[in-house]
C-alpha cells in the first residue's frame, strides 16, 4: 500500500471526486488506484492463491471492495481475458462454437457413400467386426463381418464405383492400400476432423440402430449376431427412413419386398417403360425431401450452437484437451487447454489447420468447437508464471501395430515400430521412453528375450559393456518380468530388417496395384 500512498502525492487535475484522506486519495469510499499501481492491484485481486483466479465478474468485485479508477471494469475484464492460466484451465461455458454445415446433397443412389466400423463384439465365428456402409441418398445400408477387399467384394459388384466416400479418420481409412484404392478409382475422400465425429453422423446413427437391433435379439452369450445380421441389414432397409420417409429398399428399386408372402397384393406388374418413369420422379422428390430434413437438422442442430470465431492464417488458438491423453498423474487436474498454437489455414468455415509439432501424433486439423482464442498479453510489465510443459500422447492415426526390433543408440534404447494402418516403409525407430504399449514392448520381448531391453546388456552381438536403458512407458511389474534369457539365433539383425522391409515394399506396392488393375 505504501507505493500507492507515495503515488497519490499528486492528485490527476482531470478526475474529479478525489479526497485525500490520511495519505490516499478517496472516491467516495474506495482509495483511488493511480495508473502505476494498477497492474499490481489486478495481480493480487485475480493471481495469488487467496484470490483464486476468478472471472470478469468476481474480479471486478474484488477490485472494487478497495480501489477505484475510471476505467476499473475495462481493465479488470481485459487482464482476466488474457490470463494465460485461465485460458488454459477453465471450462468454456458458452454453446459449442461452429455452426452446422450440411454435406452437398448426393445426386444419384450409391454414389455419395458414409463408412464406418462397430469394434470390439463378442466373436461370432472369428469375427468381432461389423463394416457398415451406408447411400447418402438412398440411405440403404450394408452390414459386412470383418476394408479395402470388403468395399470391392460387397458394395462395388452391387453398386459400382461411387463418387465420394465420407468416413472418420480410423486407421482403416487412413492407411496407405486405401488411399491408393481411392485415389486410382477417383474417389473423393471425405475424413472427418479430428475428435469430431458429427462429420460422419449418419452412419453414427446407423451404427446406433444396429447395435440396438442385435441386442434385441442375440443370445445371452452374444455369439450368434453373425447369424442374424442379415436379418438385421433387411429389417433397417425395410423400415422408412425419417429424412426420405420412404424405405432405403423402395428408395432404391422403386417396390417393396415382401415379407408376409400369404397376403396377395392387387398390384399389376409394370412395363419398363412405365417404372422407369416414376423412378426418376422418385429420385427428383426424393432429393426435395433430403432438402428439407437436411434443413430441419440445421436449424434444430444451430439451436445449441453459436457462429463461430473467424479464425485467419497466423492467428493463435488453444487447444481442447478434451480428446487428448495427457502424461499427467491425473487429467482431472490437468489444463483444459494447450498452446497456443498457430492457424495454418481454415479448411472450411468450422475447420481449422494448426501448426503442430509432429510429437503430437494427431491430425491437424480440428472443429472450431475444440478451438478457444488466444489473447496476447496488453499489460507490459505484468508477471507471467512458467508454464508446465504438458505431454500429449494422443494416438488417433498413429498407433503401434506391433514391435519389430530394439537397439541400443548412443546408449539409449530404441524399438522399430511397425505403425498400424500403414506399410513397412513407415516403420521407424522410436525411443523407448516414447513408446505407450507396455503389451506390445512385452510381447516382443518374450518372443526375443536377447534383444536390448530394460535390463538387458550387451552381449557379444552388439558389442562390449552394458547398458540399463530404463523403458518409461513400463510399469515396474511388467518391467521385472523381461529377464535375462540366452539369445535365440532366430532373431534377425537390424540388416535383415532393413532387407525385409525392402522386400516387404517391392511385394506389397505392386500387389495394391495390380489389385486395383483387375478391376
Amino acid at each position: 500500500m505504501e507505493h500507492i500512498r507515495r503515488y497519490s502525492r499528486h492528485p490527476p487535475t482531470n478526475i474529479q471526486g478525489l479526497v485525500p484522506i490520511k495519505g490516499y486519495l478517496y472516491h467516495e469510499k474506495q482509495i483511488y488506484a493511480p495508473p502505476e499501481t494498477r497492474l499490481q492491484v489486478l495481480q493480487t485481486a485475480h493471481d495469488i492463491p487467496a484470490a483464486g483466479h476468478g472471472g470478469i465478474k468476481k474480479t471486478i468485485n474484488t477490485v472494487q471492495r478497495y480501489f477505484w479508477w475510471p476505467s476499473v471494469k475495462k481493465d479488470v475484464a481485459a487482464f482476466v481475458l488474457s490470463c494465460p492460466i485461465c485460458a488454459r484451465n477453465k471450462q468454456p461455458r458458452a454453446r459449442p462454437a461452429g455452426l452446422l454445415q450440411p454435406l452437398a446433397l448426393p445426386q444419384h443412389p450409391w454414389k455419395d457413400l458414409s463408412m464406418d466400423f462397430i469394434v470390439d463384439l463378442p466373436p461370432s465365428r472369428q469375427h468381432t467386426t461389423i463394416f457398415v456402409v451406408v447411400d447418402r441418398c438412398t440411405k440403404m445400408a450394408h452390414f459386412i463381418p470383418a476394408i479395402a477387399t470388403l468395399f470391392i467384394r460387397e458394395i462395388f459388384r452391387l453398386h459400382g464405383i461411387p463418387h465420394s466416400i465420407v468416413s472418420d479418420r480410423g486407421s482403416q481409412f487412413t492407411s496407405r492400400f486405401w488411399s491408393q484404392m481411392c485415389r486410382s478409382l477417383k474417389i473423393s475422400r471425405y475424413l472427418s476432423s479430428a475428435f469430431h465425429p458429427q462429420s460422419n453422423g449418419q452412419t453414427e446413427r446407423t451404427n446406433q440402430t444396429l447395435e440396438q437391433y442385435l441386442r434385441c435379439y442375440t443370445t445371452h452369450l452374444q455369439d450368434d449376431w453373425l447369424d442374424i445380421l442379415p436379418l438385421a441389414e433387411f429389417a433397417y432397409n425395410n423400415q422408412v427412413h425419417s429424412s426420405t420417409r420412404l424405405s432405403p429398399f423402395y428408395a432404391n428399386y422403386g417396390y417393396h419386398p415382401d415379407i408376409l408372402p400369404d397376403i396377395p397384393l392387387n398390384t399389376p406388374v409394370p412395363e419398363v417403360a412405365n417404372r422407369l418413369r416414376p423412378l426418376r420422379l422418385q429420385l427428383r422428390t426424393l432429393r426435395h425431401q433430403l432438402q428439407q430434413a437436411q434443413d430441419t437438422q440445421k436449424r434444430y442442430a444451430d439451436r445449441n450452437r453459436r457462429p463461430a470465431p473467424r479464425y485467419a492464417p497466423r492467428d493463435k488458438v488453444l487447444l481442447s484437451t478434451a480428446h487428448l491423453r495427457l502424461d499427467c498423474p491425473s487429467k482431472k487436474l490437468g489444463p483444459r487447454f494447450i498452446g497456443p498454437f498457430q492457424v495454418l489455414k481454415m479448411v472450411n468455415p468450422v475447420a481449422a489447420h494448426l501448426t503442430l509439432s509432429s510429437s503430437y501424433r494427431i491430425h491437424p486439423v480440428f472443429h472450431v468447437s475444440l478451438l478457444k482464442p488466444w489473447r496476447d498479453n496488453p499489460f507490459p510489465g505484468r508477471h507471467a508464471d512458467p508454464i508446465t510443459p504438458v505431454s500429449v500422447s494422443g494416438e488417433e492415426e498413429y498407433e503401434v501395430s506391433r514391435i519389430l526390433d530394439s537397439r541400443l543408440r548412443y546408449g539409449k534404447l530404441e524399438y522399430l515400430v511397425h505403425w498400424k494402418g500403414y506399410g513397412p516403409e513407415d516403420r521407424s525407430w522410436e525411443p523407448g521412453t516414447n513408446i505407450h504399449a507396455p503389451a506390445k514392448v512385452r510381447a516382443f520381448h518374450h518372443r526375443y528375450p536377447s534383444k536390448p531391453s530394460v535390463r538387458r546388456t550387451r552381449g557379444s552381438r552388439l558389442g562390449g559393456g552394458s547398458c540399463h536403458a530404463p523403458i518409461r512407458g513400463l510399469p515396474p511389474a511388467h518391467t521385472a518380468m523381461l529377464g535375462e534369457v540366452p539369445y535365440s539365433p532366430e532373431v534377425p539383425r537390424c540388416s535383415e530388417f532393413r532387407v525385409r522391409r525392402m522386400e516387404r515394399k517391392s511385394q506389397e506396392t505392386p500387389h495394391a496395384a495390380s489389385w486395383i488393375q483387375a478391376l
